[in-house]
């Protein structure tokens, strides 16, 4: 399967047929956890296309191509909260004691539940979004988001909690449906 894969890279045509069947779901994937910002899906889809280019001849068939296409995607998602929560670090130490220009607001604007839940993530700092979006959307475990994020599981313990705790206080409607584990 590898060296079949490898060969349909290497043509365009194949490629290309390949690409219009994967390119729905890597898109549809990263478009709901960037919290519907389509620019930004955009934008990881390209890397992630780039990416699987750059890298193919890695692939070693002991998945799918678009499962390991789908874990380039989750790696490139990463990547964007990690430069996310940097830029909003430097943001606030440039002006101390200042949050984040989101706030719970955001939340309310949007008149279906689902644009209320995708806007009050996109108002949690990036870590935080990065951390509920992997866990609760992608169902991993905290081990895995602990290692796909390079933090700790209690970081990522404490990052699930303040997240949740967001929530909350932005959706009182969620109360019930968000847990604690």
């Amino acid at each position: 399967m590898a060296a079949r894969f490898r060969s349909t890279v290497e043509d365009e045509v194949a490629f290309r047929q390949w690409y219009s069947t994967a390119l729905p779901r890597v898109y549809g994937y990263l478009l709901e956890r960037t919290g519907g910002l389509r620019s930004v899906a955009e934008e990881l889809t390209q890397e992630t296309f780039m990416e699987l280019v750059r890298s193919h001849t890695r692939f070693d068939g002991r998945s799918d191509p678009v499962t390991w296409t789908m874990a380039i995607a989750r790696h490139k998602l990463a990547d964007h909260f990690r430069k996310l929560d940097r830029e909003e670090r430097k943001r606030l130490e440039l002006v101390k004691g200042a949050a984040p220009d989101q706030t719970a607001h955001d939340a309310w604007f949007a008149s279906e539940r689902r644009h209320g839940v995708l806007a009050a993530l996109r108002a949690l700092p990036a870590m935080q979004r990065a951390a509920m979006t992997l866990h609760y959307m992608d169902d991993l475990p905290v081990s895995e988001v602990a290692g796909v994020l390079r933090k700790s599981e209690t970081a990522i313990d404490s990052l699930l909690a303040r997240g949740r705790e967001a929530l909350r206080r932005s959706l009182p409607e969620l109360d019930d449906e968000v847990d604690d584990g």
